[in-house]
This record gives C-alpha cells, sequence and structure tokens, in this order.
C-alpha cells in the first residue's frame, strides 16, 4: 500500500525572532494542514530549513510533528545527509519516533557515484528495515543525480525503498525511470509545475512548497487527476503556475515564507544563509498571491 496519495506538504520550519524553533506555531501550521485536507506532513525537509539545524533541533522537530499529527496522516521525515553514518543515525532515531517513511536526500556536495548511491541508499534501508524510505532527487540543489537504472536497482533490490520525490524537472529521465521500475516504484512529484505531467506517468501526487499557502488546492489538483477529470485537474494546474513561478523566484524557502508571512500566520524569520526577500520580488509575489485568491493580512 502507498505510503500516501494526493498532496504532502513539505512544511515550513517555523522560527522565532532569535532564530529559535517555534514549536507552537508549528503545532498552529500542522492544525491548518490538516484542516485543509493535506494528504501527508514532510517535516524537516529542504523547505523546512533542516539543512541549518542541528541534528538536537532536526530530531526534536521530527518527533513533535509525530506527537501532535498523531496518525491522522503520514508523517514523512527528512533525515538524509551526505554522511551516510548520519543518515543511519538520523534515520534510526526518527524511525524509533513512529514516523511513517523516511525521506532521504542523495548526498550533497561529495557528489556519489552511482555505485556509491546504491551503497548509500542501501545501508540507510537495512539500518531501518521496517520502515518506508522514500528517495529524494533534487540534483540542481545537490549536485548529485539519481539516474533510472540507479533507482530501479534499489527498488528491486531492497524491501523498504519504495518511492522517490522526483525534482530533476527532466521529465524524459522521469518516464524512463518509471519505465524500468515499473510497479515497483511509488512516485512523487518534487516540482509543483508538473504534478500532473509526473502523474501521467504514473505518479501519485506530489511533496509541495505550494501546498503550505494553498493545501486544499493542491490536494485538489492531485485529486481531480486521481478521479478522472483530467480537464479539471489541468485546469487547476495552470491557474497555480503564476503563483508556484512566483514561491520559486527566488531560493526556496525563502519565498514561501514570506508569503505565509504576508498571509498573517507569523511564521517569523529564515535561517542564515537565507535572507529577506528582495522587495521587488515580494511585490510580484503578493500580486500573485491576490490574483490566485490568497487573503493578505
Amino acid at each position: 500500500m502507498a505510503i500516501f496519495k494526493g498532496a504532502g506538504v513539505a512544511i515550513i520550519t517555523p522560527m522565532h525572532e532569535d532564530g529559535s524553533v517555534n514549536y507552537e506555531k508549528l503545532e498552529e501550521i500542522l492544525e491548518f494542514q490538516i484542516a485543509n485536507s493535506t494528504d501527508a506532513v514532510i517535516i524537516c525537509g529542504t523547505t523546512g530549513e533542516s539543512s541549518t539545524m542541528t541534528h538536537g533541533e532536526h530530531l526534536k522537530t521530527i518527533k513533535f510533528a509525530v506527537d501532535k499529527v498523531a496518525k491522522r496522516v503520514p508523517v514523512i521525515a527528512g533525515t538524509g545527509s551526505n554522511c551516510t553514518e548520519t543518515a543511519i543515525m538520523m534515520s534510526k532515531e526518527a524511525a524509533s519516533y513512529g514516523v511513517d517513511a523516511l525521506l532521504v536526500v542523495t548526498p550533497y556536495y561529495n557528489k556519489a557515484t552511482q555505485k556509491g548511491l546504491i551503497a548509500h541508499y542501501t545501508a540507510i534501508a537495512n539500518a531501518v528495515p521496517e520502515t518506508p524510505i522514500i528517495m529524494y532527487n533534487v540534483p540542481s540543489r545537490t549536485g548529485c543525480n539519481l539516474q533510472p537504472a540507479t533507482v530501479a536497482a534499489l527498488v528491486k533490490n531492497v524491501k523498504n525503498i519504495v518511492g522517490i520525490k522526483a525534482a530533476s524537472g527532466d521529465l524524459s529521465q522521469i518516464a524512463k525511470m518509471m519505465s524500468m521500475a515499473g510497479e515497483d516504484l511509488e512516485l512523487y512529484s518534487g516540482n509543483d509545475d508538473q504534478i500532473l505531467p509526473i502523474m501521467s506517468l504514473g505518479g501519485l501526487g506530489v511533496i509541495s512548497v505550494l501546498s503550505n499557502v494553498a493545501p486544499k488546492q493542491t490536494h485538489d489538483i492531485v485529486m481531480k487527476f486521481m478521479e478522472g477529470d483530467t480537464r479539471e485537474a489541468a485546469r487547476l494546474q495552470l491557474e497555480a503556475i503564476p503563483l508556484i513561478n512566483a514561491l520559486f523566484c527566488e531560493v526556496n524557502p525563502i519565498p514561501v515564507k514570506t508569503a505565509m508571512n504576508m498571509m498573517g500566520m507569523e511564521v517569523g524569520p529564515l535561517r542564515m544563509p537565507l535572507c529577506e526577500m528582495e522587495e521587488s520580488n515580494k511585490e510580484t509575489l503578493a500580486k500573485a498571491m491576490k490574483d490566485y485568491g490568497l487573503k493578505l493580512a
């Protein structure tokens, strides 16, 4: 059975003004997401600024989300690292909290070979044999691309490696990957502007930045497609494109946190080296939000 079908939110991590994690606000956001039809919560991923968290903060935030969501929707924890031993440690600890799955990004900076990627993912999976793993391929950030044959080898040979968040932007690569992996692979779009194209190749939904500000709308894009109303799904996907583009006019999660603050959600600042959004881009974002029907504070 699939970990989830629909729109999972790649949730932001709210911060106090001093940069510490705002757990009270995180609970509010989790409740907002669940009340607005989000199908899964992905905690401590790229959008959650996990790269600037200490291991202690990272694990505490995962546990907090698991406890507060309390099995109402699946919770998927980001536990990837460019160090295999660190990824194993984080994955084992997160698994002990009762997460429904792990999202494990390819090693970044050290740029593993495909042979190294197979060894890396296999070692992590073997350390948490009862916990499903979703691989995360985002070469624009990591400098490392999971090739279709590598993905197919992993899902066919390691029982708890079950899925992939595909954020390469390369639909031809994704099609080749699905042709090689077949029904063994649970495919999720990692790009909000490619939800429908990826679902047409066998995808089960999206791990979404857009869902932070428009959870019900993102859920509906996926569900309309799954119900067979492809025309309406396409209309909803295309309607969201200007806002999606605005949410990525600077590096994620700068725009989405800015957008949430514009909506009065008070999610706080970003951690350096991420910084305040350029004013011109902020104006573009505000216009796209208004045009999409989002209410600004």
